[in-house]
């Protein structure tokens, strides 16, 4: 484990320019799991997530000579947020590789945030493959590499979190719920908690799509995922460090998966009944609540918000994940019969509740023997059930293709 005392050099470091963000106890959750659910909102770091921490407690710490030809580092975002504006206050120069997929948000922030002193590179389709770019770029032009996790220094800084907490709150916490992509702000606030409050219980929370601790916990061994799921894009990676897979296995007591459609449920959530914007990397760990409701009741259960950088232009895509994943939304390829009044039959199966929220043709050349493919809203469980029902008695041809993913991500 990372020792407290490092943790503690790296919060006098870097307190001077990371914001001491709130942990409070958040009501509505609270009621919701019936226990004490309190929130620590890093998302209100002036990058908007935790990793100015790391990256400004590694890069403060480097030699002249480290950084007389730059850093580099390759991020999804946040870390390049960190970078980029620990490099403006060093004036140290830096370049920052970043996929092709980043959502612009986080490309303009990036830009704000390092100013004149940092170049940004767009490169591949996922972190990894920047990472690779990164790495090339250190060797080449003699830059000192800043890695997001897997590095100790960067650990450190990241576990200045749990430092904060442990003195912002009075009672001790039963459950600490940390979000995981590289490892690296789990190792950190793993680390001193283990050391300062070994009672907490410590719950390692991925998304389903990119849950590279969980196959390496599986096999025993650190395991590198072919193909990840990039939607919650800060956590998004296909292998953890091997230091922080040797820090996590000592600190946490649990590990979980969710999936992408609960992050974005509980997305929506927070901003409505909370006016809280998070990314889906902020919001994996609430997404966690239902699977531990019943572990929790009564319990003081902490949780990190670590990154609100999310794009409104993601909106949709968000609403319709959530609403597949809650079961609200279906789709549907229906073969019409070919006679007059068969759209209109369809039609009065419908209930007063359901919505035709997609209609579309796949055959484009013969739409009269082509089917159809259907996206139809639902209020509930119970709806959907119903309207199934009345299409069998009805005798619609169809295919329910929200469980079919090969059928679902070719056509819709």
């Amino acid at each position: 484990m990372i020792s407290t005392q490092a943790i503690t050099d790296a919060y006098h470091r870097i307190k001077n320019v990371v914001l001491e963000t709130p942990f409070l106890l958040n009501h509505n959750l609270s009621e919701q799991y019936d226990c004490n659910i309190f929130l620590k909102r890093e998302d209100m770091q002036s990058v908007r997530s935790f990793k100015i921490r790391g990256a400004y407690n590694k890069i403060k710490g480097l030699t002249e000579g480290q950084t007389e030809n730059g850093v580099v580092c390759a991020s999804a975002g946040n870390h390049a947020q960190g970078v980029a504006m620990s490099c403006a206050k060093l004036k140290i120069k830096g370049t920052i590789y970043m996929p092709n997929p980043t959502p612009n948000q986080k490309i303009t922030k990036v830009k704000q945030f390092g100013g004149e002193w940092v170049e940004v590179i767009l490169t591949g389709d996922t972190f990894d493959d920047a990472y690779e770019s990164a790495l090339i770029a250190s060797q080449e032009r003699m830059m000192t590499f800043v890695h997001p996790f897997n590095d100790e220094e960067v650990i450190a800084g990241q576990g200045t979190i749990a430092k904060e907490m442990l003195e912002q709150i009075d009672a001790p916490l039963d459950f600490l719920l940390v979000a995981v992509g590289g490892g690296g702000l789990l190792s950190g606030v793993g680390s001193y908690f283990k050391q300062v409050s070994p009672s907490t219980k410590i719950i390692a929370v991925e998304a389903e799509g990119a849950a590279a601790l969980n196959a390496s916990l599986k096999n025993g061994e650190l395991t590198r995922l072919d193909m990840i799921d990039s939607f919650a894009d800060g956590i998004a990676v296909k292998e953890i460090g091997n230091i922080t897979y040797r820090i996590i296995k000592e600190v946490i007591n649990d590990n979980m998966t969710v999936p992408e459609g609960a992050i974005c449920s509980s997305i929506l959530k927070l901003y409505n009944e909370e006016a809280i914007v998070v990314e889906p990397a902020g919001a994996v760990s609430i997404a966690a609540l239902d699977q531990l409701q019943d572990k929790i009741k009564g319990k003081n259960v902490g949780i990190i918000v670590c990154g609100g950088n999310n794009d409104v232009n993601r909106t949709q895509e968000i609403t319709e994940r959530a609403m597949l994943h809650e079961g609200k939304k279906h789709y549907f390829i229906i073969r019409f019969p070919q006679r007059a009044g068969a759209l209109r039959d369809f039609l009065n199966v419908l209930g007063p509740n359901d919505d035709i929220a997609h209609f579309e043709y796949t055959k484009k050349t013969n739409r009269t023997n082509g089917p159809a493919l259907v996206g139809l809203e639902v209020q509930s469980k119970i709806d959907f059930e119903s309207l199934v029902a009345r299409m069998r008695d009805q005798g619609i041809n169809f295919e329910h293709i929200n469980d079919n993913p090969m059928l679902f991500e070719m056509l819709v």
